[in-house]
């Protein structure tokens, strides 16, 4: 059996859609066609590809090894003829469409929102959504435009803008400075309950180092550690230990007196990156919404420096 060129575009379309939604009458519901059509399309494609491409049962489907051979290969060039058609529908009038970014949690709460609010009132055509995580996310294999990441090693098959840079800072409550005093050098951390994130069974050490090339190595102990810097912050709130944070997640507090910097005269060095950045993966067409997007989040953070 032959199909025409245009229409098996079509075909192979509907059976990426299936592949995505998993049943019949849900691809056919996300098409807006009948469930026999659907159907039929597919067997059409199957008697022209002569080999079974979906698994069928009762209440779902699955891709044969043919099928999801297919569909895998299909799906780079179908994200392309999209982008393309977005890139040049877009490229006049309004600024709209979809855009697809994931973010550390604590930094994504703290500083992402208030200029995502801002950006999508100045652009109402636009959607963000934007996924709050702390692993390491595949931009291509999930679908994402962008990402923020809190790095200085960055891979080299991506585009990487910087967004602004950060420092760690040693920090307890008052009350807890009350009760155990205030350490005046790194090495008094060692008699304090410390507050830090877990590197495996490995017992935590601070690193710091001040004017003079003058390096201190520190290790700390404490009754709490969490991989969450706003979860060791609101440990640190409640007088639980002295805590060491990404400024992005201390500053606030500090403003409001409700905790203290400690140590201001020592740098930390190699508890967090210094460097957030965009990044978004090479793509010969990017689209509009994406570009004015991450513009517009660099001018942000420019005009906060």
């Amino acid at each position: 059996m032959e199909l025409k060129t245009e229409t098996l575009w079509l075909h192979l379309h509907w059976l990426t859609v299936l592949a995505e939604q998993g049943s019949f009458t849900r691809a056919a519901e996300r098409l807006d066609v009948s469930k026999a059509a659907m159907s039929q399309k597919i067997k059409a494609l199957e008697q022209m590809a002569g080999v079974p491409l979906v698994s069928r049962t009762t209440r779902t489907v699955r891709l044969t090894s043919a099928g999801e051979k297919l569909v895998e290969e299909l799906r780079d060039p179908f994200a392309q003829i999209a982008r393309s058609f977005y890139a040049v529908r877009d490229a006049t009038g309004p600024l709209r469409g979809l855009v697809r970014v994931t973010a550390p949690v604590a930094f994504a709460r703290q500083q992402l929102v208030p200029h995502i609010t801002a950006f999508l009132r100045a652009h109402p055509q636009v959607r963000v959504q934007m996924e709050v995580s702390d692993r390491l996310v595949s931009l291509v294999s999930e679908g994402f435009d962008m990402a923020i990441r809190h790095s200085d090693s960055l891979p080299e098959t991506h585009i990487a803008l910087p967004l602004c840079t950060t420092q760690a800072l040693v920090v307890a409550s008052p009350d807890y400075l009350q009760a155990y005093g205030e350490p005046l050098e790194p090495q008094a951390l060692s008699e304090h309950q410390c507050l830090y994130y877990p590197r495996g069974m490995e017992r935590p050490h601070w690193h710091f180092e001040r004017e003079g090339a003058e390096k201190v190595s520190v290790t700390v102990s404490g009754p709490f550690a969490t991989n969450n810097s706003e979860s060791i912050r609101d440990a640190a709130l409640a007088g639980l230990g002295i805590a060491l944070l990404p400024d992005f997640s201390a500053s606030g507090a500090i403003a409001r007196g409700e905790l203290r910097q400690l140590l201001p005269q020592w740098q930390s060095t190699g508890a967090f990156a210094r460097q957030i950045s965009v990044v978004r993966p090479y793509a010969p067409q990017v689209p509009r919404a994406v570009t004015e997007f991450t513009h517009w989040l660099r001018a942000a953070f420019e005009q906060r420096a």
